[in-house]
């Protein structure tokens, strides 16, 4: 399809791309309700920790500080491929995108080392419905990084083979919306679980 929109950045210089680029603003609006209802369970549930560990016992600050840097340091990456795609450097797009999924593997990593941990401790999923409610937001966040991981790396093939276009570009653009958001996500997390959950 022929540019209609030349003064555009190149995700935007399609009708097409527009549309899809809004659609998807429309699907995160479902996520942010998604999320809403798991942050309203685990408010809920917040205390009924029944006969296992209290969440002041085994959450660590360290840990969960490197996760938010990793997550948070991505979210700049992300944004750094996106000027690389802008200025058109198909390359630098690239390398970029590598560097964001990286600090994602790392963050990922310690997640499933913090769910390991908190398991062998006695705090497991069918433990106490605060477990319960803990375990289904924090996986469901990490399950979407997993999700944007496989994502990105589809993207990155597609990348090598077509090189930046404006399909291609669209779609790098979408992702690093998604992935922006699930850095909201987890500031949300950090503050109103980790943190709260550390005090009290």
């Amino acid at each position: 399809m022929e540019a209609k929109f030349k003064d555009a950045p190149l995700e935007y210089q399609t009708e097409h791309s527009q549309m899809s680029i809004l659609g998807f603003w429309i699907f995160l609006a479902a996520e942010v309700v998604l999320f809403s209802t798991l942050f309203a369970t685990y408010a809920v549930m917040f205390g009924r920790t029944a006969d296992a560990p209290l969440p002041i016992e085994l959450f660590e600050l360290d840990i969960v500080l490197v996760m938010t840097f990793l997550l948070l340091t991505s979210s700049f990456t992300c944004g750094v491929a996106i000027h690389q795609m802008r200025q058109g450097s198909a390359k630098g797009l690239i390398t970029w995108l590598i560097i964001t999924l990286l600090l994602g593997l790392g963050f990922l990593g310690f997640e499933i080392y913090e769910f390991i941990h908190y398991t062998h401790e006695g705090a497991t999923l069918p433990s106490s419905a605060y477990w319960s409610s803990f375990y289904i937001l924090a996986g469901t966040h990490g399950l979407h990084v997993t999700l944007g991981i496989g994502w990105a790396i589809l993207l990155i093939i597609q990348l090598f083979k077509k090189g930046l276009t404006h399909v291609t570009s669209r779609k790098v653009f979408i992702i690093s919306l998604y992935w922006h958001f699930l850095d909201v996500i987890w500031i949300f997390i950090f503050t109103g679980v980790y943190l709260i959950g550390m005090v009290i």
